[in-house]
């Protein structure tokens, strides 16, 4: 089979891999679309040890399942492989379980490829006829649909009154700006530097979008519910600035580093800071039910471009001109 493999800090190659051989609880997924991660970025850049090269990345993906009993359906892949015993996966948190795997790390190969092999628990059925490079958002979808919810659970007043900011215009904040709208938040706000993401995410749903550091910025502890989907010094420190007494902050970004926050302001005004990881199997299956019938809109700030393109797809991403938030390869 044809697969995108990263063999070294900057570089991609479109070769010749061995078909996966699918375990006894797993199936074999003919891979239609399967979009960029910012982690697929930090693994092209050599900045994550956990996945060493040569390897296939790629693990937001959707397609056609070609083995087991569920050969033919049409289904989005949850890349995210766990135990479904330990204390983590039967108390409703698998996304935490002390086992985890995750599709595009060792030992299981990604799915910038035209297969992947899966656990026959990890695919969700789409209908006939849906688009099939919108279910591959649900894995990142289902990452801002958790972090919002998990948040969500420490704000001490309704999410319909309180006024919310999203660091980050990329796929994760978006999504999460798209979250809060469907729990109806009363002002949504994005901080996005680079213009052509403002731009789509402004025409994504009711945000009122800005550079960070302009006049359009909210008043510093003014903001009820921020999520930081960078992960950078610079996010964090605005983060804190930006955050009211009593307020929330959600850290998604994975970025290096653990400056910036105001730990003292934190402490004297009992902000609550809490990471948030990945998402539940329950997130994902109520991710794809909310992308099908609608309720993140029209989902039309993606591009799509053929697997076969993908090295070219990722310079484009790192030149940071792109106004896409997120882009689909199709094997």
């Amino acid at each position: 089979m044809k697969a995108l493999v990263y063999t070294g800090p900057h570089s991609l190659e479109f070769r010749d891999e061995p078909e996966p051989v699918p375990a006894n609880d797993e199936a074999l997924v003919k891979v239609s679309a399967v979009g960029i991660c910012g982690s697929d970025m930090h693994a092209y850049h050599g900045d994550d040890s956990r996945r060493p090269a040569p390897l296939v990345l790629g693990h937001e993906a959707a397609g056609h399942v070609i083995s087991g009993p569920n050969a033919g359906m049409r289904a989005a892949v949850n890349p995210l492989v766990t135990c479904g015993t330990c204390e983590s996966c039967t108390g409703g948190r698998a996304h935490l379980c002390s086992s985890r795997q995750l599709i595009s790390m060792p030992p299981r190969p990604g799915a910038f490829a035209e297969i992947v092999r899966i656990p026959e628990r990890n695919i969700f059925p789409i209908p006939d006829g849906f688009d099939i490079a919108k279910a591959a958002l649900a894995e990142p979808l289902a990452v801002s649909y958790h972090a919002v919810n998990h948040g969500i659970r420490f704000l001490q007043r309704p999410i319909v009154a309180s006024r919310c900011a999203v660091l980050g215009g990329g796929a994760i904040g978006l999504g999460c700006a798209l979250v809060l709208a469907m729990h109806g938040a009363r002002e949504i706000h994005i901080g996005e530097s680079n213009p052509a993401r403002r731009r789509t995410a402004a025409a994504a749903g009711p945000f009122a979008c800005y550079s960070p550091g302009s006049r359009e910025e909210p008043e510093d502890s003014t903001v009820d519910f921020i999520v930081d989907a960078v992960g950078a010094n610079a996010t964090r420190e605005t983060a804190s600035r930006l955050a009211r007494p009593g307020g929330v902050i959600v850290h998604a970004g994975l970025l290096p580093g653990a400056e910036g926050l105001d730990v003292r302001k934190i402490t004297l005004q009992e902000i609550t800071f809490t990471g948030t990881y990945c998402y539940t199997p329950m997130d994902f299956k109520e991710t794809l039910d909310a992308i099908i019938d609608g309720r993140f809109g029209p989902l039309a700030w993606f591009e799509e471009r053929p697997l076969a393109d993908g090295q070219q797809a990722f310079r484009d991403i790192d030149s940071g001109k792109l106004s896409a938030a997120k882009i689909i390869l199709r094997p």
